[in-house]
């Protein structure tokens, strides 16, 4: 029988089988949500707990999942948090060791679950793992073998809309990458209470960057885990509109609030002409709906920028480990 803790996170790098949460947020997405737990349902590892946050949604989710799923907890947020809000209350609400956060767009293939939580009950060292997401509608097509984030300040999911023909698997077992994909992590606990979590002054879109750089910075490490396979619809709940909006802010506020100093330094002149890129093709498309969305966030942003340098400080004095070793999970550009 899995033990279950008092409270998770006692024994920072504890081995063995280890009790695992699985939280899923989620806002106006009850005919999604039926999909995801039915497949986790059928896992051969079944998780110790299932938490549905629901974040506000105008209709019956919460009172529907309590219905027709009793045996999963549900949290009803009074109002919308975004992402970043739900997931920390679901968080909060779980009790797990282990705690896998998973978007309600996703349906897991047979095995992910034990695939994934594997390499934390295994190895010490691990901090976070990520899953192999792969396109729903184009399961060929991965959509994330993690996150990535550049040398130029532009995060990234690894492998993105390129065929799964297994580049990314190799050496998977024994190389660290920058971070895990939200919409299928595994985080070992210690690791979301020393870093507070995730930070809902982003609301929604890059938290999982964001926390990776914070993770990094106090030491921990993520592992890619090909074997943990799901299909994500993308932005089936937020939609490309929505998205352009939170990237665009967003990743100007991630990379003026978490990237080390000497990072900014060395890499300025490809950092300004990555970001200048990314506005001069918004502005090319200024016609589209998303395009126009992009160019709201970059203005929301910038007048948000003197916020995330007074926030800087406190988030670049918990680094731990040295720079070199943080440069070498960034990929080029």
């Amino acid at each position: 029988m899995t033990e279950r803790p008092a409270r998770a996170g006692t024994m920072p790098g504890r081995v063995g089988t280890q009790f695992v949460s699985v939280v899923i947020p989620t806002w106006r997405g009850r005919d999604l949500l039926g999909p995801c737990l039915d497949a986790l349902a059928t896992q051969d590892r079944q998780p110790d707990e299932v938490v549905v946050v629901d974040d506000g949604s105008p209709d019956d989710t919460a009172a529907w999942v309590g219905r027709s799923y009793p045996t999963v907890t549900v949290v009803a947020l009074d109002r919308n948090r975004g992402f970043a809000g739900a997931a920390n209350a679901g968080i909060r609400a779980s009790q797990g060791s282990i705690v896998v956060l998973l978007n309600n767009d996703t349906v897991a293939e047979p095995g992910w679950l034990r695939a994934l939580v594997a390499p934390l009950e295994a190895d010490p060292s691990v901090g976070a793992c990520a899953s192999k997401v792969l396109v729903h509608d184009s399961p060929r097509l991965l959509h994330a073998a993690g996150d990535g984030y550049t040398t130029g300040g532009i995060p990234q999911n690894r492998g993105a809309f390129t065929p799964d023909d297994g580049t990314l698997d190799v050496g998977a077992s024994t190389t660290w990458i920058f971070g895990p994909c939200a919409a299928a992590a595994a985080y070992r606990r210690e690791l979301l209470d020393e870093t507070g979590g995730f930070d809902e002054w982003l609301v929604s879109y890059l938290e999982d960057v964001d926390l990776a750089w914070r993770a990094n910075l106090l030491g921990y490490r993520c592992r890619y885990v090909p074997e943990a396979r799901i299909r994500h619809r993308i932005s089936a709940t937020a939609g490309q509109v929505r998205s352009s909006y939170w990237c665009g802010r967003n990743f100007l506020l991630v990379l003026a609030r978490d990237v080390p100093g000497p990072i900014l330094r060395r890499h300025w002149r490809t950092i300004a002409a990555a970001h200048g890129a990314i506005a001069l093709d918004a502005l090319r498309h200024w016609r589209g709906e998303a395009a126009r969305a992009r160019l709201r966030g970059i203005a929301a942003g910038l007048v948000r920028l003197p916020d995330a340098l007074r926030r800087r400080a406190a988030v670049q004095a918990t680094r731990r480990v040295p720079i070199a070793e943080i440069e070498q999970l960034l990929s080029p550009g």
